[in-house]
């Protein structure tokens, strides 16, 4: 009987050429994923997860929660951290957010930031992952590691202090993120086996006044879940992070574009079952055109691994979807910026595109907290690109100017303390 392979029946977009290693192997990867039955059984991104320094959660969820729609929702407590949970509702992921309790604590996830320079200077900061919802999670366990891929054991996750409830891939060499499933039936609560369940009175406190600061900005409701999550990555990665990535999910490859001023490119995959990415965001990989090291022959542009380089391979972004729409002729992206502005909050750049142009966008400048930045990005009129290549090397070139800053601040005070 020959196998129905719904994940090749997507089109292909973007001007990026491919490897023939590439394409034989995104056939050859994704037809046998349908096969397996794998793209039936695992479904959305359930939750992402990071981790911050200690003493930052709290900052980190008023932060947050003032821009975006997320709500805190209760914290676990283990015997080294404590995990918040923030939600927005059962359509979209969860966002867990691990604190360690004090600056002693060591493990795999600090370790990936110690050896680059920026990372090591905020060594618990970093964004670990997401977690799928599956069906059945032992049969996906079972697949998975017959096509090679590698799962902590229980002991390790609970050394980890980490879910127990879910199955937890090592660390990819890529992207230096994990992939973790849980089994849940679509009408079930999201449980994760962790720790003590109680509500922290600090974090509530920082979400409410986060919250009633939205309401009275007027933009509570303008926010919308998350729209794409974006990691940076070595070029020599580009091709096998992606595979890699959709062998360990349902997604599909949606296309590539070079963003050849910024010598890099723009990589986009997207769910097979939820063509909202509000209900399961794009998963978007970022990589420079040629390494750094050949760079300085040509003095090409290197902002997309001149991060890499410094921070290590991780998520760069986090973006989130702004409803279409106006507040007295201002366009609603440019109402919220506006606001958080007034917060206190800055951004890398104005903000871009047009309505024209089919969609605006704009990154924050990154969290001292969990280093991420945060993207707003508003589509009009059911714009059908996922987005623009000007606005992509604007914000590429944009972004590489702060964190070329921040190198420099790094070094001075590092140089400082010595």
């Amino acid at each position: 009987m020959t196998c129905i392979c719904p994940s090749l029946s997507f089109p292909v977009h973007g001007d990026k050429e491919n490897s023939s290693f590439f394409n034989e192997y995104l056939i050859r990867l994704l037809e046998e994923r349908d096969c397996l039955g794998l793209s039936s059984l695992i479904q959305q991104i359930d939750a992402m997860m990071l981790t911050v320094d200690p003493g930052k959660s709290i900052e980190y969820i008023e932060e947050f929660c003032l821009m975006s729609p997320y709500h805190y929702l209760v914290t676990l407590e283990s015997e080294s951290h404590w995990s918040h949970i923030l939600r927005i509702d059962m359509n979209s992921p969860d966002l867990i957010v691990r604190e360690v309790k004090h600056d002693g604590i060591r493990g795999i996830f600090r370790s990936l930031n110690e050896v680059y320079p920026i990372g090591s200077h905020r060594p618990h900061s970093r964004y670990i992952g997401e977690i799928l919802r599956v069906n059945n999670l032992h049969e996906v366990v079972k697949l998975q590691q017959g096509r090679g891929f590698c799962f902590f054991s229980q002991d390790e996750i609970r050394k980890l202090e980490l879910p127990g409830n879910l199955a937890i891939s090592k660390p990819s060499p890529y992207t230096h993120n994990i992939v973790a499933y849980i089994e849940r039936e679509p009408d079930e609560a999201r449980v994760y086996a962790l720790g003590v369940s109680s509500i922290n009175t600090d974090a509530r406190a920082a979400c409410d006044r986060a919250k009633n600061r939205q309401q009275e900005l007027g933009i509570a409701e303008l926010i919308l879940p998350v729209d794409h999550l974006a990691t940076r990555i070595y070029s020599q990665n580009r091709e096998v992070a992606i595979l890699e990535w959709l062998s360990l999910s349902s997604y599909y490859y949606w296309g590539s574009f070079d963003i050849i001023d910024q010598n890099s490119s723009t990589n986009v995959t997207k769910s097979i079952h939820y063509p909202e990415e509000l209900q399961s965001p794009a998963k978007v990989f970022t990589a420079n055109n040629t390494p750094y090291f050949v760079n300085h022959f040509k003095i090409f542009p290197s902002p997309t691994e001149n991060f890499v380089c410094n921070y290590g391979p991780r998520l760069h972004h986090l973006a989130l979807a702004v409803k279409d729409g106006d507040q007295n002729g201002i366009e609603n992206i440019e109402y919220v910026v506006r606001a958080i502005q007034e917060q206190g909050k800055s951004f890398l750049l104005d903000v871009i595109g047009s309505k024209n142009e089919g969609l605006k966008q704009i990154f924050s400048s990154a969290s001292e907290h969990s280093s991420l930045i945060i993207e707003y990005v508003q589509r009009f009129g059911g714009f059908l690109g996922f987005f623009n290549k000007d606005n992509i090397a604007e914000l590429t070139h944009a972004a590489g100017i702060q964190e070329e800053l921040i190198r420099i601040q790094t070094e001075v005070k590092k140089a400082d303390k010595v």
